[in-house]
């Protein structure tokens, strides 16, 4: 039987995390010789390769990736454990653990989770962003309370999870001020040929802003497409191009990013949900996200 010895873990987990045999000998006080023979014992007991040359780096294998994910949680409990046994009292705070899909804008985020911190228990907010499907992974083993998504939990996949619409809004089209005095005519025509950097593959509304193109036959430049909505709006600060952004967040943006609103478009809506694997909300910050996104984040009408 294959026992675990959680002491080569550590070394494991070290090294990823220092990016680098000898960087890690250095945080450890170990010789690079000795770490790097308890990491070549560790992948001999599990049967598995944890890491693979690249030049004269080490990268992680699919396999050690995800074993990285385990030793993070393992360590992360671990020194839990020891702050609640130096002070009990510190411990008592309430654990949420929160997912958030990385095509959801980090200003939509933050607005949606921040309201579990102010309910009258005291939390501790865990808060990690990442693909839809692995996440929902997580919360199907109970390592997240909740995910929250721009679509619905998909269909077909062995996890017993429950959708909560949280609202929805229009999205408006931003540009920085100095990209935006080179376009001409009014909107929506001033976006034909207009340098755009395009929401990526996985974002839901990606579909029907292409469809509003077509229909109004605007054709724009795309210089750019982008998972992550944080750099998408970088580029956009840097005024590298013109890209959309949810209405309801728009005076954050403009102010967040020096950019100004060259227009709305309706007819293409950003939807958020809240997935949770119990259909009736009980954890209080659940309710108190779902309370604020529904009253507040995207107001009564976003509920129509």
């Amino acid at each position: 039987m294959v026992t675990l010895n959680y002491k080569h873990l550590r070394y494991f987990w070290m090294v990823a995390k220092a990016g680098s045999i000898a960087r890690a000998s250095e945080q450890l006080h170990l010789s690079p010789q000795s770490i790097s023979g308890q990491l070549t014992t560790l992948e001999a007991v599990l049967g598995v390769t944890l890491f693979q040359r690249a030049g004269r780096q080490l990268e992680l294998t699919e396999t050690g990736r995800r074993t990285l994910t385990y030793a993070d949680e393992i360590f992360t409990l671990g020194d839990e454990l020891l702050d609640m046994l130096r002070d009990p009292l510190a411990h008592q705070a309430l654990m949420f653990k929160v997912g958030v899909a990385d095509v959801v804008p980090k200003s939509v985020a933050y607005r949606l989770v921040e309201p579990a911190l102010r309910i009258e228990e005291p939390v501790r907010l865990v808060c990690r962003e990442g693909r839809l499907d692995s996440l929902l992974a997580d919360l199907a083993v109970n390592r997240l309370d909740m995910v929250i998504a721009d679509r619905p939990m998909p269909a077909g996949l062995n996890v017993r999870g429950y959708n909560h619409f949280l609202g929805a809004s229009s999205l408006s089209v931003f540009a920085a001020a100095s990209l935006a005095a080179t376009l001409t005519g009014d909107f929506p025509a001033c976006l034909d040929h207009a340098p755009f950097l395009l929401p990526g593959e996985d974002v839901a509304t990606r579909p029907g802003l292409m469809q509003w193109f077509d229909e109004l036959r605007i054709r724009p430049r795309v210089i750019g497409e982008f998972d992550d909505s944080a750099l998408l709006k970088a580029f956009g600060q840097a005024a590298s191009g013109v890209f959309v952004a949810p209405s309801a967040t728009a005076a954050f943006v403009c102010k967040q990013y020096g950019v100004q609103v060259l227009g709305a478009i309706d007819s293409v809506r950003e939807q958020l949900y809240a997935i949770t694997t119990q259909r009736r909300l009980i954890h209080p910050a659940v309710i108190a996200i779902c309370h604020v996104a529904r009253e507040e984040v995207f107001g009564r009408a976003a509920q129509s």
